[in-house]
């Protein structure tokens, strides 16, 4: 049961961290007409957001290990803006009313707002 809780309050903060990016970061839009697609919308984006990290993150990290060490981690961001605009775009195919503009600002500020709202989130709720 441990597992699953967290694959929820994983998901769930996820989807609050789109929803904030989507008020707060220009260039990402969230165009719903009521609060079920909203809801919906935000959490579908989240899960395509957690399997396109889950499954590219590390083939990415395999292949560009040179690359990472040398920029010292800071390809990460550009990885993220990348896997980002892929969310995104799947969500664009998949009929999702999310929109990210481009690569630069919206992408990469998306992806890393996202990430710290998510770390910050899940450190606060996931308590045993």
């Amino acid at each position: 049961m441990g597992f699953l809780k967290g694959l929820l309050i994983r998901l769930a903060a996820t989807a609050f961290a789109f929803w904030l990016a989507t008020l707060l970061i220009p260039g990402i839009s969230l165009d719903s007409t009521s609060a079920t697609e909203t809801v919906t919308t935000l959490v579908l984006v989240a899960v395509i957001f957690g399997v396109v990290n889950a499954v590219l993150q590390p083939i990415i990290k395999t292949v560009g290990c040179g690359f990472y060490l040398l920029t010292l981690g800071l390809i990460a961001l550009v990885v993220n803006g990348l896997l980002f605009l892929l969310t995104s775009f799947i969500a664009d195919e998949a009929g999702l009313p999310f929109h990210v503009d481009g690569f630069w600002p919206a992408a990469v500020l998306g992806a890393l707002f996202v990430s710290v709202v998510t770390w910050i989130l899940g450190a606060v709720l996931d308590r045993d």
